[in-house]
This record gives structure tokens, sequence and C-alpha cells, in this order.
């Protein structure tokens, strides 16, 4: 059996769904505060002074504190079912169908937030590894549990909950800087759908390219 590891927003979506989702589930008067509150955070964004994982975890913090759980929850159930389907790319879709006739077991691996990427991959039936939203008495905190699932700690997280030493080969999908990690534990890597031997060849892919993935 192989492992095959995707990443979620660019992979196999074709844009960001974590600054839609915090648009469509935090109130409005907590967004406007969110505004003025973060304005340093988004001009050091800017800048590249600050990494778009500590950006997150910034915006988050703001956004969500003290919010009821469940309240955010049904957000992310119906975020799910009617925003991310029209993002999806086809050439993604079709590549987890392929990994699946295989017999392959196929696990989503994002910074995605667990209040829509779980029911998504649940209604697919789709193993998920991401970013987690902490509750405490049925509120948020606004912190994320093992915080922002990217990087280096997708690969931790991965390796803690499967033994990769069971699997005849491993592919792996990203589209950025974050997924660095996620690639270099694979056999098979592949940047925006072309199919790389090392991290040094992703300069040619800046751009998605036409070209298709092999078996």
């Amino acid at each position: 059996m192989n492992l095959a590891l995707f990443d979620f927003d660019g992979t196999i979506t074709s844009s960001d769904t974590w600054t839609p989702f915090m648009r469509m589930a935090v109130r409005p008067s907590r967004m406007r505060v969110a505004v003025v509150v973060l304005s340093p955070v988004i001009v050091g964004y800017r800048l590249g002074l600050l990494t778009s994982s500590k950006g997150r975890r910034a915006a988050a913090r703001v956004g969500f504190y003290g919010e009821p759980a469940e309240v955010i929850r049904r957000h992310g159930q119906r975020y799910a079912s009617t925003a991310l389907p029209g993002t999806l790319q086809p050439q993604a879709m079709e590549r987890l169908e392929w990994h699946r006739s295989q017999g392959d077991e196929v696990v989503v691996v994002s910074a995605s937030l667990d209040a829509y990427l779980i029911p998504w991959c649940a209604e697919r039936r789709l193993a998920c590894i991401c970013t987690t939203l902490e509750e405490r008495a049925g509120r948020l905190t606004g912190r994320y549990v093992d915080g922002d699932c990217t990087g280096a700690e997708k690969v931790r997280r991965i390796r803690a909950r499967y033994d990769l030493s069971r699997y005849r080969a491993i592919y792996a999908y990203g589209d950025s800087g974050e997924d660095r990690e996620l690639l270099s534990l694979a056999h098979r890597k592949f940047y925006r759908w072309q199919e790389i031997t090392s991290w040094d060849e992703v300069t040619a892919f800046e751009h998605p390219g036409a070209a298709g993935v092999r078996p």
C-alpha cells in the first residue's frame, strides 16, 4: 500500500479557503475590531516581516476568542458544503480518486481549520490532519491545539499518526513554501502538479503548469 499526502489550499482547491471562512464565520462587530487590531500584522505580512502562519494565528485569536464552538462548527459545516465545492480543482479530485482506486491511503494535511476541513473530508471518507481550534467549556480560546499545521508541523503530525515504514511509496502534493517539509517526506513529490525530485527544482515551477501527473 502507498500513502498519498495532499495539501489543501492551492493544491486541492484553486484558492485560499482560510480567509473567506474567517469573513463568513467572524461576527461583523468582531471583524471591525479585527481590522484595527490586526493592521500592524497585515502591514508586517505585506512587507515580508511576518509569516502567513503568524498572521493566521493572530487573526484567529482576535476573531474567535470567546465565541461558542458550536456556532463556529455550524459555520464550518455550511462552508464545507456550499463554498468549498466551487474551489475544487478537477485535476486534484481525479488524482485523489486515482490513489483510492489503487488502494492507497489518502490523507489531507493542511493549515486549514478543522471547523470546515474535517466535515469536507468526512463527507469524502478522507483522513484529515489540520489546524484545530482550541475549545474550553464550549467556547473557543482563539488559540490552536498544538499550533498551526504547517511546515515542519505537518511532518511531525504525520509521523505521530502513521508508521511510514509500512508504505511501499509515499506521494506528496503541495503548492507553496509551507509544503517544503511535506514534500521532503515523500518518494514522489509534486509541486503545483509538476513532479520534482528535490526542492531545488521549485523555482522552475513558480507558476502552475499545464502538464499532468504520471501514475
